[in-house]
């Protein structure tokens, strides 16, 4: 299994020069803890997180030293904190040193470089350009298929019934689904999308239970949070 095959498309994006609230509500209003920084060729130059986002002069929780501490740190140090609490453009407060990977890197790679960076998502390029990212909560719905295949050979026959229901999903005006929120382990595919109303819900279990070789659908899905539909 590759990285393709677990990735969230459609990625969130924000430029460099957005400002800090506005990166602030795009978080917030999409529930996610980071999004990364492009610039106009959608080239990934940075991430900007929760953990960016947590000392800020406007909220009062800029870090605050000792007067020793203060002494002891370098000047470099005190002023690049001043700067990532204080300035109101995203390229200011963002991290740059982003890691990546390609849309062929193996899962399990992507798992070890998550785990050894301590970090949550890592973004997908394709020739330098962003077209997908994959983070821990991917990982885990992918765990069932990231297991050995059996000897019976089901891993194939999965592969096949993932790749037939997502080609069915995509020419459906009503299916937005994002192709790592669908898994298939030994003929039962787990979906674990939003959705907007129990047509879609059921729709999406009924296009599922179409497909051959499929034995069961098991439902994870929950419905869209009311406050994205305001």
């Amino acid at each position: 299994m590759r990285a393709m095959d677990v990735m969230t498309s459609g990625v969130i994006t924000v430029g460099e020069d957005a400002t800090v609230p506005e990166a602030a509500k795009l978080l917030a209003d999409h529930g996610i803890s980071a999004v990364p920084v492009v610039d106009k060729q959608d080239r990934v130059i940075g991430m900007v997180s929760e953990g960016d986002l947590l000392h800020r002069a406007e909220t009062g929780t800029e870090r605050r030293r000792s007067w020793w501490l203060d002494m002891v740190s370098s000047t470099n140090k005190l002023a690049g904190e001043y700067i990532k609490s204080h300035s109101g453009k995203v390229k200011d407060v963002m991290t740059r040193d982003v890691l990546s990977v390609t849309e062929e890197t193996p899962v399990a790679d992507v798992a070890v470089l998550l785990e050894t960076n301590r970090i949550k998502r890592v973004p997908v390029l394709r020739d330098g350009k962003l077209v997908g990212i994959v983070s821990r909560a991917n990982l885990v719905r992918a765990l069932a298929m990231t297991i050995s295949a059996s000897a019976s050979g089901a891993g194939a026959d999965d592969r096949s019934i993932r790749e037939r229901l997502l080609a069915e999903l995509k020419v459906q005006n009503w299916a937005e689904v994002s192709p790592a929120n669908v898994t298939v382990k030994d003929g039962v595919v787990h979906l674990w999308s939003s959705y907007l109303s129990e047509q879609e819900k059921r729709a999406l279990v009924v296009a599922a239970e179409n497909i051959p070789g499929v034995r069961r659908v098991e439902d994870h899905m929950r419905p869209v949070p009311a406050y994205l539909l305001g």
